[in-house]
This record gives C-alpha cells, sequence and structure tokens, in this order.
C-alpha cells in the first residue's frame, strides 16, 4: 500500500469512528449544540460560554469525535446554566439581568438557545472612605490612595471592586501587615438614585468579613523573627550560596514581595525541586520563617529524537543525549553534557550525510563579577560557560567546528528573559573538499567566503518575551523573540597589523575572520478556546537577515538561514528550500543544503483534540531563505513575491503533558524553483514524488 493510500484509509477510519452514536433510551436526546444571543452589543456571546453546565459532545467539523460519550440533554441543566450567566453578569456590573432559553428538537438531537438581556450598570457617583483609627495604617492607606483602580465615573461591579481589594491589601502586606488581606474590606453602594449612578462606600475594618465587631483588633506591622533554612544533608551545597538567595533576615519588617522574592531566588536553584517558605507569627508583631528545601535529584539523562522522510526517500534522524547534574561544585552550579547526532541518507544509495557534535554548559548561579547581594528582586542572573565540538562529513566535504562562549541569562521583570554573551567565538575548518565542489568555489567569490576556513569573534544576546514561560501552555499566550549577532568588530582594529590572503581578508595564523552582522525577529501568538481551551489556532511570524561586511563577503555557512524542516516549511526537507527560486543544488550538493542571508516566514496552525491523549493539526506555511548579496549563478536567489513559497498539511500529537510528539504531513502547494506556470501544485499531486515530507518532532513547532 503506497503513501497516499494509506492516509486515506487513516482519514476514513478516523470519520467512520467519528461517525458511530452510543445509543439513546426512549425520550433521551443529544445535546447537539447551545447558541447565546445576547440582547445589545456590550457583552460578546464566547464571554458567556463557559457558564454553560452543559456543552454539546465534543466534535471536529460536525462529527463527533472518537472515544467521546454522548452528552444527552438535560432540561434542569438549562435552568442552571441560565442562573450561572446571571450571577456572572450580576458580577461584572449588569444588576437586574435575565435569560429565557428554549430547546428545538431534530430527530434525536437537541439545540438550546439562551436569549441573554444584560440589566442595568451604573457609574460610580461619589466614593467615601471609612478607615480604622490607628494612625499609621490611615497614612499608609493615603500614601497608596492616588494608585487606586477605582475612580469616579466608572462603571460599578463586584469584579473591579474584588481586584481592587487585592491589589490594595497586596499593598499593605508589602508594608509589614501580616496577614492582612481583602476579607477585611467592605463595600457598599447606594443605587437609589434614578441617574443611574451610585453612591459607593469602601470601609476597611479590624475583622474581617466572615468574623464579627467582637473580633476587632488594631492592624500592626510585624518584624522578622527567627529565620531558619533546612535542607536534606545528603545535598552537599555550600551555606553561603542560600544565604546570599535569601533576603529574609531577622528584625527586618515584614514584606510579602521579600518573602516572595526568596521562594523564586531559591526555586531558581536547580538542585533542589521543592521550596516551601512558612511563616508563623509568634506575637502580635513577630513572624518567624521557616525555609524548607526539598532533594530534587541530583543528576539524570534526557533523550530527544528529530526524524524526516520526504518523497524522494531523503530520510533525516536527529537523535540527542543529554547528561546533567545540578550540583557540580557544591555551589548549585548546573553542568550539561550533550550528544546530538544528524544523519541523512537514502536507503540503497551511497549518499550519506553524517553530523556529530558534543557540547558542555555549565550555568552558575550567580553574576560573575557583581555579588548577589546586589540583586534584592525576585531574579538573580545565571552564568553560562560554553564549549562545544562539531564534526560533518558530507559527499562534498568534512568541516570542524570549535565553539565557545561566556554570557549571562536572567529575567527582567515577569514577561521578558534575556541572554548577553560578551564573548562567543567559533573556529571552523574545511578539508577534503571534492574536487568538483572546490572549483566550484574557486569560480564564486560567494560560496568561498561562505565555506571558507574562518574564525568568529563577537558579541550575541537575545531577549524574549512571553506571557506563559511553561513548556507546554495551556491558555492564550503570545511571545517574541530577538536575536542579535556582531563579530569581528574588535578584530578589525588591528587590521593594520595582520597579514591578508590572496582574496585580501585579513588572517590570524593563516586563517581569516569573519565580520558580519546578523539579526533574527519570531512574532508568535497561540490562541485557545472551546471547551476548556482544547481547541487553539496558532500563528508565527520570523524574519532574519545577515550582512557581511569589511573582512567578509557574506556571513558564514553556519550563521546562513535555511527553511524547510519539522519546525519550519513542512512541505521541505530540512535545507530543501531556495535561496529564492534557484533549483535545488543537486549538481553541488548530495544532500540538500540550501542557505541564503535572508529569510521571511509565517505559519498558522489549528490544533484540535481527537481522543485521549491524541490532538490532530491543520496547518500552513508561506516563506523562503533570499541573498542580499546576489550572484552570476544565482540571479534569481535575490528576494521576489513570486519566490515565497507555500504548503499545507495535516499532523497527529501525542500530549501527555510533561512532553508532546508529534507527526507532520506537509505538501507544497506553491513550489518557486519551477518554470512560470507549473509553480502551483493541484491537489491530485500533493502526494506525488518530491512533492510532500513526513517530519516527527517534540514538542509544538513553534
Amino acid at each position: 500500500m503506497n503513501c497516499k493510500n494509506l492516509i486515506l484509509w487513516a482519514l476514513a477510519g478516523v470519520l467512520a469512528t467519528g461517525c458511530a452514536t452510543q445509543r439513546l433510551a426512549e425520550g433521551e436526546y443529544r445535546l447537539a449544540g447551545n447558541k447565546i444571543k445576547v440582547e445589545g452589543k456590550q457583552i460578546s456571546h464566547s464571554e458567556l460560554t463557559s457558564y454553560l453546565a452543559q456543552k454539546p459532545s465534543a466534535s471536529f467539523l460536525g462529527i463527533r469525535r472518537p472515544g467521546t460519550p454522548v452528552t444527552v440533554h438535560d432540561d434542569s441543566q438549562v435552568q442552571t446554566s441560565a442562573d450561572n450567566i446571571v450571577n456572572h453578569l450580576e458580577y461584572i456590573g449588569y444588576y437586574g439581568s435575565k435569560v429565557t432559553s428554549e430547546v428545538e428538537y431534530k430527530g434525536k438531537k437537541a439545540y438550546v438557545t439562551y436569549h441573554v438581556f444584560p440589566g442595568k450598570r451604573y457609574t460610580i457617583r461619589s466614593i467615601d472612605y471609612e478607615l480604622p483609627e490607628e494612625e499609621e495604617f490611615r497614612k499608609e492607606f493615603e500614601t497608596d490612595l492616588p494608585r487606586t483602580t477605582i475612580k469616579e465615573g466608572q462603571f460599578l461591579s463586584e469584579s473591579t471592586l474584588e481586584a481592587e481589594a487585592d491589589r490594595s491589601a497586596e499593598f499593605f502586606r508589602n508594608r509589614g501587615y501580616y496577614g492582612f488581606d481583602k476579607s477585611y474590606y467592605f463595600c457598599e453602594a447606594d443605587t437609589l438614585s434614578h441617574d443611574g449612578t451610585a453612591a459607593l462606600t469602601m470601609a476597611i475594618r479590624n475583622y474581617p468579613r466572615h468574623g464579627s465587631p467582637e473580633d476587632a483588633k488594631p492592624h500592626k506591622k510585624f518584624t522578622i523573627g527567627n529565620v531558619t533554612v533546612s535542607y536534606p544533608k545528603e545535598v552537599p551545597i555550600r551555606t553561603y550560596i542560600l544565604e546570599e538567595l535569601n533576603v529574609l533576615h531577622p528584625g527586618m519588617p515584614y514584606s510579602a514581595r521579600a518573602v516572595n522574592a526568596t521562594y523564586s531566588r531559591l526555586s531558581n536553584l536547580s538542585v533542589f525541586n521543592s521550596v516551601n517558605v512558612t511563616m508563623n507569627p509568634v506575637s502580635d508583631d513577630v513572624v518567624d520563617c521557616d525555609i524548607n528545601l526539598l532533594n530534587g535529584g541530583v543528576q539524570g539523562v534526557k533523550a530527544n529524537l528529530e526524524a524526516s522522510v520526504n518523497s524522494t526517500g531523503l530520510f533525516g534522524i536527529s537523535p540527542q543525549l543529554n547528561y546533567y547534574h545540578k550540583n557540580l561544585f557544591h555551589g548549585g552550579e548546573v553542568f550539561n553534557l550533550g550528544l546530538k547526532g544528524n544523519f541523512q541518507f537514502k536507503l540503497n544509495e551511497p549518499v550519506r550525510s553524517t553530523e556529530f557534535s558534543v557540547s558542555s554548559t555549565l550555568r552558575i548561579p550567580k553574576f560573575i563579577g557583581l555579588p548577589n547581594t546586589l540583586f534584592r528582586g525576585p531574579n538573580v542572573p545565571h552564568t553560562d560557560l560554553t564549549l562545544g565540538f562539531s564534526y560533518q562529513d558530507r559527499p562534498e566535504y568534512k568541516r570542524t567546528m570549535i565553539t565557545t562562549s561566556f554570557g549571562y541569562t536572567g529575567n527582567l521583570g515577569r514577561y521578558f528573559f534575556y541572554q548577553f554573551y560578551p564573548f562567543q567565538a567559533n573556529i571552523v575548518r574545511l578539508f577534503n573538499v571534492s574536487e568538483s565542489f572546490r572549483e566550484r568555489l574557486l569560480e564564486d567569490l560567494f560560496l568561498l567566503n561562505a565555506y571558507m576556513d574562518h574564525f568568529d569573534v563577537g558579541v550575541g544576546g537575545m531577549l524574549y518575551y512571553t506571557t506563559d514561560a511553561s513548556a507546554i501552555p495551556k491558555r492564550s499566550f503570545r511571545y517574541g523573540r530577538l536575536y542579535l549577532d556582531l563579530s569581528g568588530n574588535v578584530l578589525s582594529l588591528f587590521n593594520s597589523a595582520m597579514p591578508t590572503d590572496n582574496q585580501g581578508s585579513h588572517t590570524i595564523w593563516n586563517v581569516p575572520y569573519a565580520q558580519y552582522v546578523r539579526g533574527e525577529l519570531q512574532l508568535g501568538q497561540t490562541l485557545r478556546f472551546g471547551d476548556g481551551g482544547s481547541q487553539a489556532v496558532a500563528f508565527r511570524f520570523l524574519v532574519g537577515a545577515g550582512y557581511g561586511y569589511g573582512n567578509s563577503t557574506t556571513i558564514p555557512f553556519e550563521k546562513q538561514f535555511y527553511a524547510g524542516g519539522a519546525n519550519s516549511m513542512r512541505g521541505w526537507q530540512a535545507r530543501a528550500l531556495g535561496p529564492g527560486g534557484v533549483e535545488p543544488w543537486t549538481e553541488y550538493f548530495l544532500i540538500p543544503s540550501q542557505t541564503g542571508e535572508f529569510k521571511m516566514e509565517a505559519n498558522v496552525e489549528y490544533r484540535f483534540p481527537i481522543v485521549w491523549k491524541l490532538e490532530g493539526a491543520l496547518f500552513g506555511d508561506v516563506g523562503n531563505i533570499w541573498n542580499l548579496k546576489g550572484t552570476e549563478w544565482l540571479e534569481r536567489s535575490g528576494f521576489s513575491f513570486d519566490s515565497i513559497a507555500a504548503d499545507w498539511g495535516m499532523g497527529i500529537r501525542v500530549n501527555l503533558d510533561f512532553i508532546l510528539v508529534r507527526i507532520d504531513l506537509g505538501a507544497k502547494i506553491y513550489e518557486p524553483c519551477r518554470p512560470a506556470g507549473e509553480r502551483l501544485i493541484g491537489p491530485d499531486q500533493w502526494l506525488h514524488s518530491g512533492n510532500f515530507a513526513l517530519h516527527f518532532g517534540v514538542g509544538y513547532p513553534f
């Protein structure tokens, strides 16, 4: 059975399973759909969907997903849903809201429609504050009053009042008031006026809402008493490391911010998998602190695998094995040793490409050059030292590369992360070059500069923004990544003392150094919707460019961009697309090795559950790579709109929460290297030889 028939049979099996129906008893109906109609436009119906007590049977394209039970319509749940919507509307400030419902039966299916009539809204006419008698507390409140989120003229709602109580209570906890929370806030609104306004009274009392005036006691500031830190004795960590990371000390004023900072700083110490910070009041103004650190397993091994095959029979396998040690020198230093391979081959043919690399990273939990005590917030930067070696054996050449770097990694607030490398270097050597490839290099200065031996010494960095930093986010989020590399500028200051080669390039030990600037920007967003956020639409856009100057005609080969693969243009195998409308360089590369100085790509993917831990995906990719400096033999390698490639495809994923494994099948829609008039690829050709690729990977592609 060929690949095309296998895919069609698999889809038919899924549809057949989905069409199977669960037997319903006499008088029972399957809930097939809910519809919410809101009077007016002030509230979106999607905002109210989560308050429905009964959801229709999960389906995809109108077909019930296999393995999911039938939802039997229940009239009592309709009223519960209506009550839930009314309660939510009251909470967000629509008073006197009403919801009516109607049920339509078609065969054995029931369709429920909810008609929502939002109630009246009131604007805040005036705000009065009632405060405890303690003078110090009243002064603290006046200090914070300009930051209040409740203002005259705003709409009145319990949700905004509760959010303000949370914010204000946090302010007081950071000013020493241990145990103070929103339960001490009381709000009353007079809505008897006929002009649609309300007089609001906000009171802070000496007893909580669940208590009584007899429980009243003055609000007092606390100081830190004894601070104890305990951890397993089998973890040989130097105690001064813990002392530097802990910002809670006896005698200092209590602050919830300081407690959270200590928790975050110690949690970032990878050697411990659990950090508990417990505050115990021992009097009416002193609170002790107990910090308990639990062992998380010091050593371990991780494995990863990516694979792909295209319709020409070219296989690609990328295994990876990592060993880690979380406390190498008893100071919380994390050591990682990684082994990675990349093997490409064709069965029963002598075409092979082998790449092997070993890399080591030592992460030190401090900013080398500055003491940890200088960083008082929840995040302390790490220092990273890396050293690596890679060996590549292709039919055209063999190459080795030694890499090393020194830099810092840290956080800028809650959503921003950074990496800054004041020093990074590569030493690249090319040898065993085939005669045909050597002749090609000598004919083209662009290729010669990309593949020649070189030193690459410079600075680099990355700035990353995300609204959800978890490995597999379960809610909507967005992100952005910016990479920058600058190489050769410091070395260029010493050009007058350097010899030159026959190309006019300045050399160190008879090897030219690279001089270039390179940047890459990625922007993405994932929107989750449906029952429990089970469905999602993910978008990504990336653009990158590198420019060689001074001592370099172009950027080095290892810094150039490529397209295709498990996380890029999935209708192509890695490095098999571009640059521009150039045909694959099969004359010079038996294994795909298409690269360019400029890349632009956009991706969209719809993700949906199928059954159990299985997920499905439909995706589309557009983009390509191009050269900024065209050459005679690559006259179509420059940017043009008709050289933007496109593909589409589908995928199956196994989501185990802690890891996600996926298989994606991508088919070409537009192939820019074909002759004009033949670049569009119709459905009847998607599964033909040369027009699709199959990819195996770990994690979402973006």
